[in-house]
């Protein structure tokens, strides 16, 4: 979640824009966006130094010479989850709404089950999200779970495959088709095309908003010279 760290790296360091921008692999006007409140306040901040991939020394170096790159660190080996429900952080359950709404519009074939298992929620809630009856339905706006920092891209990832491979093994079943295969890899292709140019868009009014902001205060400043 390149964004999100960039976020905390601009509020909890005095690292450059250009470092956190290398580091984290974004553009130098989205990190600047972030740091004007401009696309910083759309994304919870990510401790990289608490998942490993960054120590504190490291920052250290970074805010000590302008000049050096930040390394990232190994990260740890995730933990595979013992059964149960999800647990996810008081500060991010008011997401889950927005994340399973995306995925009910993106993801059909994704079961509720497993939409509560990934995202850590009870079928009366995906049911109610679903049929709109939700009691805060009308402040829903579906969006990428992955964004939000409710699961990692490999978790939704492998549950689509999974989802879809479920699906196609039922409609082979009864039709003997090949061309099912070729299709459903074509619509997992698409999803992930759908998704990165959603990021894009976001990028794009970043930086649209941080040159509105620029010339906004150009225009000030001859205001005031004069």
């Amino acid at each position: 979640m390149p964004h999100a760290t960039a976020s905390w790296l601009v509020d909890n360091t005095a690292l450059t824009f250009e470092q956190i921008a290398e580091f984290c692999g974004l553009h130098l006007l989205e990190v600047q966006a972030m740091a004007d409140d401009l696309a910083g306040a759309k994304y919870t901040g990510r401790d990289p130094v608490r998942s490993g991939e960054l120590t504190q020394i490291e920052i250290e170096r970074g805010q000590a010479n302008a000049e050096y790159r930040l390394r990232m660190q190994k990260a740890p080996l995730s933990v595979n989850r013992t059964k149960g429900p999800r647990y996810t952080p008081v500060s991010k359950r008011q997401d889950k709404p927005d994340g399973i709404a995306w995925i009910l519009r993106h993801h059909p074939e994704i079961s509720d089950a497993q939409i509560g298992k990934l995202i850590g929620t009870t079928r009366n809630t995906i049911a109610a999200i679903r049929d709109r009856s939700h009691w805060n339905i009308q402040n829903i706006n579906p969006k990428d779970p992955v964004t939000l920092g409710l699961c990692s891209q490999r978790e939704l990832d492998g549950l689509v495959a999974k989802a879809a491979k479920r699906a196609g093994i039922t409609e082979e079943d009864a039709g003997g088709d090949n061309r099912l295969g070729s299709d459903r890899d074509a619509l997992i292709e698409e999803l992930r095309a759908e998704r990165e140019a959603q990021h894009k868009a976001a990028v794009e009014a970043a930086q649209e908003a941080e040159a509105r902001a620029w010339l906004e205060a150009r225009r000030a400043e001859g205001v005031s010279d004069s």
